[in-house]
């Protein structure tokens, strides 16, 4: 039986994004990025995902951050626009939904989303995603108050 050389397997390779906790030095675009909000995932590393521009974007997750940070639908995140256009024949189907390409660079985290809006770096109508995640917004605070109470007499009578 050979001997285990390794520090570990699945498990100690899982527990790698401690450091996530950490407070990170916010990231402001610059030429040829773009803040974006993500619509829906698409798989296969990519994702739908409308720019602040207005402009609805297939974006790609780039190999650094695949499986490594998971982004979902409502998350805020930092895009890289791309200069060319390089089509192939199954990308001239996706191409026709979207107007451009992009690179996934960043995730912001909530906070750091709610940091953005206040610097005036994203729209005051942005809906940041704890709305999304929690299915309450600060609008919709009486959504949830849409249930039927029953009495006792009545379930008695059935």
């Amino acid at each position: 039986m050979p001997k285990n050389k390794g520090k570990g397997g699945k498990n100690r390779k899982r527990g790698k994004n401690e450091a996530d906790d950490e407070k990170r030095e916010l990231v402001f675009k610059e030429d040829g990025q773009e803040y974006a909000q993500v619509l829906r995932m698409l798989g296969n590393g990519r994702c739908e995902a409308m720019c602040i521009d207005g402009t609805k974007r297939l974006c790609h997750i780039r190999g650094k951050m695949h499986k490594k940070v998971w982004i979902a639908a409502g998350d805020i995140i930092l895009v890289g626009l791309r200069d060319y256009q390089a089509r192939s024949n199954f990308s001239d189907t996706l191409f026709l939904l979207f107007d451009d390409k992009a690179d996934v660079i960043l995730k912001y985290m909530p906070d750091e989303a709610r940091l953005l809006k206040a610097y005036g770096e994203l729209p005051e109508n942005t809906r940041l995603n704890e709305g999304i995640a929690n299915g309450l917004d600060e609008e919709d605070e009486g959504a949830g108050d849409d249930y039927i109470e029953f009495e006792d007499e009545d379930i008695d009578k059935i």
